[in-house]
């Protein structure tokens, strides 16, 4: 409890803490500038932005510039909306582009604020900026004055889709009307960019060689014009005019200082005003929509003064920004030790609550030790009284021990009865093949019963410590050869690559042959267990450093996860119910290496297989016998082997009973596929069936499916419990598969839990029949489902009209394309089956046993039905067409051929029909 307490107090103040910083973090407001482009005016408003954000604590602006690029603006602003900002600031690079973006923004309850540029309607909140048209109007003005109305001037624009250039220029041209002798000889594009602006200008000078005044949208531009003129030597002869008066190396104020610009107008930023309107929308208080910031000229007469007020702020904000960085360190400073003081409480309220239980525990100490001085004569006593019961738990252990040794013996005895018998019924020439193979198959299971029964009376007698070794010296690389050859049939039937690799080397040993049998036998039919087809199985023999025997059992099957190999060699550990078996086995094999001092290991993955290692001393301690039958040993292993792994086989066998040829459109027995990963329960049901049916078998759900599909049977019956695909998943496939839809499936299960039947149907069963089943139930239940079935065969079979036996959808989607697909070439007389298969997706052979399956006719015969009844329709409602025309539009091409088919289908000539009309 003391522990639990202070574990706990200081799980709390460690998650408060996380609490508290991360809302002492977070922002109570996100705003987002989008700056259209990356001038030194835009730079000046970014600075005064991020510094009138420091007086708002928890406010946070995230800024982005794009290089006068639309598209970059508006994938800005969308991404903005998408993150939630809570006010986004936009400069619009051009209005009509920006628009729909800032509508969007704003109609989604986002409040936007325009700096310095307008859109081109009202969907926004509120903007900041100098009225460009009054600017405009200030330029004209100063025009008029400076060349007492009269000259020849250049006009050097913004971005003509921006308003600050459209607004500018409109206003200069307001004032400039009332001076017919002020001529504007030339005006274009520079975008607010110096270089072009000087590119262009010296294109206008080579035009125009009489200019008395260049009026540029902006400084950079009125200097790159400058420098155009400066290299073509007529500097002297024009004046040059700007706007923006940014204070600066190279800028607006300095310029006119310098006498390079003649005058340049104060165009503000305004960053303090933008945030300081932002903040007031954000909180909800009183703001101006419209925030029209002042403008002044600029020329020789003050440009010295606001050099000075300019350098003076700009040391003020240096200043400013020294005492920000100085506060944060203070709060930093504060944070921390606030939370030093927080753990410094915790702690003492620790020790304090510590100190509690200390004292406590003491008490408690002295209290327990007078009650257990009180229990020790009581556990005295007891442990007499455990030591008789101990006593008589062993005698009680022993015996049944003992009975379950009697009973497993008990077990031997009927099925040795069984087993004498039917190998002598297999002799007799009096019975029938079929019957002949139902005595294999219980003597084959009689024999893998008393394999199993032999295992668990050996687990038994090792761990009562009864189990005794029988050594004798063989050649072990021999003796596993002979063992190995009895999975020959297996390996060949699954189609398995098995190998038996050996160095030379001595490999006379002297060891418990049975046990070294047992052991090769076990791992052995687990590797053909638990591998598919086509994979591959090793055994490699070696000596290894200590002059022992090495042996390798390698296959490339299912493998295991980590969590069951630590277990394998557990008494009754199974990995899961797919595969069946007793749970000893590998346990079995442990126990017979360490008997023979040795060490086995398991190496394995999920999917890529499993190899066990077995390393045991070539020469065992102990009686060495010398009259072992090994021959007799041998037999019994080879029979039995080839039971015990024939039971798991994976493989699909080929297809059994009477001879099937798929391409065969005039078969018309029932086809039935069994998937079953049991072969003697494959075999038991193809006994049953191949007399009235064919059959085909599949050892699991995967290939049972791919069988279904390409031979699409008449009905299938499935297992519920496979490995690879389960019969669930197989049935819900092929439910939802076009060409296999409409097959009825019937579910095999040892279970009789209404659940898993429930999850069965759902899957799409049609039937369902417990194990162990009555071959007559079977045969009944089979016969009745292929009637039912068959009822479905009517689907076209009226001649004229249609069945309205309800289908599954899969089912209806596959005949509407069907009848679509007829009715959209009937016309075309070079429209085949072929043809039709590769619209629908279905090969020649799954077409014809989809349509026979559903309809009861084969796709030509569909085809020809349908033309016959559009051919009767239009005898029967038109006299103008011949027999002849009307065959050729219905897609026949012969009139002789229609006549006969007519004939066949209505029972009477198509030219009776149409004279009686």
């Amino acid at each position: 409890m003391k522990h639990f307490l202070i574990k706990y107090f200081a799980l709390i103040t460690i998650i408060l803490s996380i609490v508290s910083s991360c809302k002492r973090n977070e922002p109570d407001f996100i705003i987002g500038v989008s700056q259209c482009s990356d001038d030194e005016w835009r730079s000046r408003m970014n600075e005064e932005i991020m510094r009138e954000a420091l007086f708002y604590p928890n406010l946070k602006v995230e800024i982005r510039t794009v290089e006068d690029n639309n598209q970059e603006q508006i994938k800005d602003i969308e991404e903005f909306i998408a993150n939630d900002v809570n006010l986004i600031v936009v400069s619009p690079n051009e209005a009509k582009a920006i628009t729909p973006v800032v509508e969007k923004a704003y109609d989604l309850g986002i409040p936007v604020v325009l700096v310095d540029r307008k859109i081109t309607s009202d969907k926004y909140t509120a903007f900041v900026g100098g009225d460009n048209y009054l600017m405009g109007k200030q330029i004209g003005t100063y025009i008029a004055n400076r060349l007492n109305g009269k000259g020849k001037i250049v006009e050097l624009t913004g971005l003509k889709g921006s308003t600050p250039a459209l607004e500018r220029h409109n206003g200069m041209n307001e004032v400039l009307k009332e001076y017919p002798s002020i001529e504007i000889i030339a005006t274009t594009d520079a975008a607010w960019l110096k270089n072009k602006a000087e590119t262009k200008f010296d294109s206008i000078l080579s035009i125009h060689k009489d200019i008395d005044m260049v009026i540029a949208q902006n400084d950079p531009m009125a200097y790159g014009a400058y420098q155009a003129a400066m290299k073509a030597g007529r500097e002297k002869e024009m004046l040059f005019v700007g706007v923006d008066a940014l204070a600066g190396e190279k800028l607006g104020v300095e310029l006119v200082a310098d006498s390079i610009l003649d005058a340049t107008f104060i165009y503000p930023t305004g960053g303090d005003k933008v945030i300081q309107v932002a903040m007031n929308i954000l909180k909800k208080r009183d703001y101006k929509r419209e925030n029209i910031l002042s403008s002044a000229l600029v020329n020789a007469g003050n440009a010295r003064i606001m050099q000075m007020q300019t350098s003076h702020i700009n040391t003020l904000d240096e200043k400013i920004e020294v005492l920000n960085a100085k506060l944060d360190t203070y709060l930093m400073r504060y944070s921390s030790q606030k939370m030093f003081l927080y753990a410094c409480i915790v702690i003492l309220f620790l020790l304090a609550v510590l100190l509690f239980f200390v004292v406590r525990a003491y008490w408690t100490k002295i209290r327990l030790n007078a009650e257990l001085s009180k229990q020790k004569q009581q556990l005295e006593e007891q442990r007499d009284q455990l030591i008789d019961l101990s006593k008589k738990l062993e005698e009680a252990t022993k015996a049944k021990l003992a009975f379950f040794t009697n009973v497993s013996h008990d077990f031997r005895t009927p099925l040795t009865l069984i087993a004498d018998p039917v190998k002598k019924l297999m002799n007799s020439e009096n019975i029938k093949d079929n019957e002949r193979f139902l005595l294999n198959i219980i003597n084959k299971n009689v024999t893998v019963l008393l394999r199993l029964i032999n295992q668990i009376m050996d687990f038994r007698k090792f761990e009562n410590g009864k189990l005794e070794m029988h050594l004798s010296e063989f050649n072990i690389k021999d003796c596993m050869k002979e063992w190995a050859e009895a999975f020959r049939t297996l390996a060949y039937r699954k189609h398995i690559t098995f190998k038996f690799t050996a160095d030379d080397a001595d490999y006379n040993v002297i060891a418990d042959s049975e046990m070294m049998e047992r052991i090769t036998y076990n791992l052995l039919s687990n590797a053909f267990k638990f591998t598919p087809e086509n994979g591959n199985i090793s055994i490699c023999l070696s000596k290894n450093a200590e002059n022992g025997i090495s042996m390798k059992f390698s296959d490339t099957g299912v493998g295991m996860p980590a969590e069951h190999v630590k277990h394998i060699f557990e008494s009754f550990y199974q990995i899961d119910v797919h595969h069946a078996g007793s749970g000893i086995g590998l346990a079995l094999v442990k126990a017979f290496v360490e008997m023979h001092h040795g060490k086995i290991d398991v190496k394995s993955k999920e999917g890529n297989g499993t190899i066990f290692t077995i390393d045991i001393p070539a020469k065992q301690d102990g009686k060495i016998y010398h009259d072992i039958d090994r021959k007799a040993i041998l037999n019994n292993l080879k029979e039995g082997a080839v039971v015990m792994a024939g039971q798991e086989s994976l493989s699909a066998e080929n297809v059994t009973g009477k001879d099937r040829n798929a391409s065969n459109e005039g078969e018309h027995e029932a086809v039935v596929l069994v998937i079953d990963d049991n072969q003697d329960v494959r075999d038991y049901v193809k006994s049953l069936l191949s007399e009235n049916y064919t059959v085909l078998e599949a050892a699991n759900g995967s290939e049972g499916l791919k069988l279904a599909i390409a031979n699409v049977p008449d009905i299938i019956i499935c297992d519920v419990m496979m490995p690879v695909m389960d019969g669930m998943e197989c049935c819900k496939r092929l439910k939802a598969e076009p060409r296999t839809s409409h097959i009825p499936v019937m579910m095999l299960t040892a279970y009789s839990m209404d659940e898993q039947k429930i999850k069965g149907y759902e899957c799409g069963a049609d039937s369902y029949i417990s194990k162990p089943f009555s071959s007559e139930l079977l045969l009944a239940r089979l016969h009745n489902l292929i009637e039912n079935h068959n009822r479905l065969k009517d689907f076209f079979g009226d001649k004229v009209t249609t069945s309205t036996t309800p289908l599954a959808d899969t089912d209806k989607g596959f005949v509407e394309k069907l009848r679509k697909l007829i009715e959209e070439n009937m016309g075309n007389t070079d429209f085949s089956v072929e043809d039709m298969g590769e619209k629908i997706g279905f090969s020649r052979v799954q077409l014809y046993r989809k349509a026979k399956a559903l309809t009861g006719y084969t796709p030509n015969e569909l085809l020809r039905i349908a033309r016959l009844n559009k051919a009767n329709a239009i005898i029967k409602t038109s006299t103008e067409k011949s027999i002849s025309e009307i065959a050729y539009e219905v897609g026949f091409s012969s009139p002789s051929y229609f006549t006969k088919c007519y004939k066949e289908f209505f029972g009477e000539n198509p030219t009776d029909v149409l004279k009686k009309r």
